[in-house]
């Protein structure tokens, strides 16, 4: 059997592990090469003068070490300063009894010096440009076979009309998948305007109330002196409704949707030029569900990932690149009876005098 040691030191992605001052205490072999120096440089080190990355870290380890649970942060650039940056998801895990954590880098865009030619996120754009191409040539076709089995059910006996009622279910189920393939790819750039947050989260909780989430209680926590963000109200309306509707398709006996605003003045992620981005408008959507299953929590943005049957893996990898577009930032923190989404936008700027 493999000890500890040998499978430490087998894991094929970068696994720092990280102290109760935020330094740095052990790292894997594949963590030596990213970084680009040896273990014995890294050592002692705190972590943030040997890795940079676009995103505010110390927050989401106090977060771990306080809730005892997972966190996961998605599509981050993540450099040593030694190489460019290399486009990451992040996994942050506490230890039992202790105040360390674990940090999982899991390349996205795979940089040259670990000699990868694609990544997966290249690979999920070939799949949605090739179902883009195929969509208009199998929705003709579809409605074609849904027109056929509509005619064949008016003269079949009711018992053998559950397989006509099939073939047109299963068709209107692709055609919507197909929709949703289009939508992805053909979103068109944030019309940016300045927009109440609240009056969104108002909108699409007045939506599922009487759609989707008809089964949940629906409770708001916001902060009400949160200044207006700048954003497509349209699709972050779009977000709010997709989270939203994720959460009660995981609670599908019903429970509790939670909608919360709070402005965090330290949340600043960097740029890869050096420059600082503030995103001090958060929102978050908590849901008291199973919560996401381990092994896809991870990829959960990625397209055609899914945790549920028949489920298209779409939803949120339009939200991630939503939010992306907006130059905003969504994580994920997830353990059986709590999943919370949550979203850092920026503050709307102040118009100029004259304007």
């Amino acid at each position: 059997m493999m000890d500890a040691e040998t499978l430490w030191s087998s894991l094929p992605i970068p696994a720092i592990l990280i102290d109760g001052q935020d330094r740095i205490s052990q790292v894997n072999t594949a963590a030596e090469l990213f970084l680009n120096t040896g273990a014995k440089g890294l050592l002692t080190s705190p972590v943030f003068d040997r890795l940079h990355i676009d995103a505010r870290l110390d927050d989401a380890f106090a977060r771990v070490r306080r809730d005892r649970g997972v966190l996961f942060i998605n599509t981050v650039a993540v450099g040593s300063g030694n190489a460019p940056p290399v486009e990451c998801n992040i996994q942050i895990a506490p230890l039992s009894a202790s105040d360390e954590v674990l940090m999982l880098l899991q390349p996205r865009q795979i940089s040259d010096r670990l000699g990868h030619a694609h990544g997966a996120k290249s690979a999920a754009r070939s799949a949605i440009g090739m179902a883009e191409m195929l969509s208009h040539e199998i929705k003709n076709p579809l409605a074609g076979i849904t027109g056929a089995a509509q005619l064949l059910s008016m003269n079949l006996a009711p018992e053998d009309q559950e397989m006509t009622d099939l073939i047109v279910a299963e068709s209107r189920r692709i055609v919507a998948l197909l929709d949703q393939v289009e939508q992805f790819g053909n979103l068109r750039p944030p019309a940016r305007q300045v927009v109440n947050v609240h009056d969104l989260l108002d909108r699409a909780k007045r939506s599922a109330r009487v759609g989707f989430a008809a089964h949940m209680a629906i409770v708001e926590e916001f902060d009400p002196s949160l200044p207006p963000t700048h954003v497509d109200g349209d699709q972050m309306l779009q977000v709010f409704q997709n989270l939203m509707k994720n959460a009660a398709e995981a609670c599908a006996g019903g429970g509790t949707i939670t909608l919360r605003t709070f402005y965090d003045h330290a949340l600043r992620l960097r740029r890869k030029d050096g420059t600082g981005a503030a995103l001090p408008l958060q929102v978050e959507i908590i849901d008291d569900g199973p919560g996401i299953p381990p092994e896809i929590a991870a990829q959960v943005f990625e397209p055609f990932v899914s945790g549920r049957e028949n489920g298209t893996g779409l939803g949120l990898a339009l939200v991630s690149k939503i939010i992306s577009d907006h130059d905003g930032w969504i994580t994920l923190d997830s353990v059986p009876g709590r999943t919370v989404f949550r979203i850092s936008l920026p503050v709307a700027p102040k118009p100029v005098e004259g304007d």
